[in-house]
């Protein structure tokens, strides 16, 4: 089936070049370590160790009309090659000063960025894509977005599930806010098996935040603090919904080659299908060891540090390490 695909692909890829007036290709390699030395109890140890190859090809029209198609393939080692299927990326873009609109199959990483809490980084490993449309309009004092992300399509075996969500950010000189708005819709499966039940699952955070960037002469520097809100029901299960609510908030400080960022969320647990399990505790705080070890034009490499402080009592810790390396003459 993998052959088919690919050799499907390229034929269209072809197609593409010989009929593009102006044919772009783009191609991105990232080599990912991640060793979760975590607590059973609070969230999954393991080690992710692979890396992930995107190809993409197509062509841009007037400088507002992007369309391209290519592939993304995750590889973990130690696995078989065709272990993770490979994803199909197909999508138009347009895009001028203000506007932004994406439709198809489009990388996940170049659109949105939520916290931790409410989508887990995993989900960029496992799920590069976003497969849907995402909508983004901008101001000169911030600006607003939103996305749907069909994530499971019905059969008889498997259930419908999709995702869609809202973020912003707003200016006020050196201080801003922003929101966070997800929800994630998990269906049936088409037969109709009456131990399954429609979860649904959303939530939200609002973050009042300040850059003191120009203080202390750091490349980036800004502490912001709000509230972090989830609720979650499973009809025919629950009398209502479960709900979380916490105070949240992250200091950020970012210099030439180092970074460091702390987060936290003390209150209630929150209910997330598809965020960090961590945030499911009471008490939690994160801080992160960046080193900026690559930072050059097409090639980035990132090693971080983390330490997990559970209810204050339980401290795990994390290695990740992120090498990307893109090269193209697309934009």
């Amino acid at each position: 089936m993998t052959k088919q695909i690919l050799a499907v692909l390229i034929l269209i890829l072809a197609a593409i070049s010989a009929k593009a007036q102006k044919p772009e290709y783009q191609v991105q390699f990232q080599g990912i370590g991640d060793n979760r030395e975590f607590t059973h109890e609070y969230n999954y140890p393991q080690t992710i160790l692979g890396e992930s190859t995107s190809v993409e090809l197509g062509t841009t029209i007037d400088s507002l009309h992007r369309f391209r198609i290519g592939i993304s393939h995750l590889f973990e080692f130690g696995s078989e090659a065709d272990a993770v299927k490979p994803k199909l990326t197909a999508y138009y873009r347009f895009q001028d000063d203000k506007n932004t609109f994406y439709f198809g199959a489009f990388p996940r990483m170049e659109v949105i960025d939520f916290p931790l809490a409410m989508l887990t980084d995993t989900f960029q490993y496992y799920r590069p894509n976003i497969e849907g449309l995402y909508g983004k309009h901008q101001w000169s004092w911030g600006h607003q977005l939103g996305f749907v992300d069909w994530t499971s399509r019905q059969t008889m075996t498997q259930r419908e599930t999709f995702m869609a969500g809202l973020s912003g950010e707003m200016r006020f000189g050196k201080f801003y806010v922003q929101n966070y708005l997800l929800m994630f819709h998990y269906a049936l499966t088409a037969a109709e098996n009456p131990d399954e039940h429609i979860t649904d699952n959303m939530g939200y955070t609002l973050y009042l935040g300040y850059n003191f960037a120009e203080l202390t002469g750091l490349k980036q520097a800004y502490l912001k603090v709000g509230y972090m809100g989830s609720s979650i029901r499973e009809r025919g299960i629950d009398d209502g919904f479960q709900t979380g609510g916490s105070f949240t908030g992250q200091l950020y400080g970012e210099g030439k080659r180092f970074a460091l960022r702390s987060t936290f969320s003390f209150g209630d647990g929150h209910h997330f299908m598809n965020g960090d399990r961590y945030y499911a505790q009471d008490s939690y705080v994160r801080t992160d060891v960046i080193w900026k070890f690559l930072q050059y034009k097409n090639i980035q490499g990132h090693f971080n540090l983390s330490f997990h402080l559970v209810d204050g009592s339980t401290l795990d810790q994390q290695q990740q390490l992120s090498l990307i390396y893109k090269f193209g003459n697309a934009n």
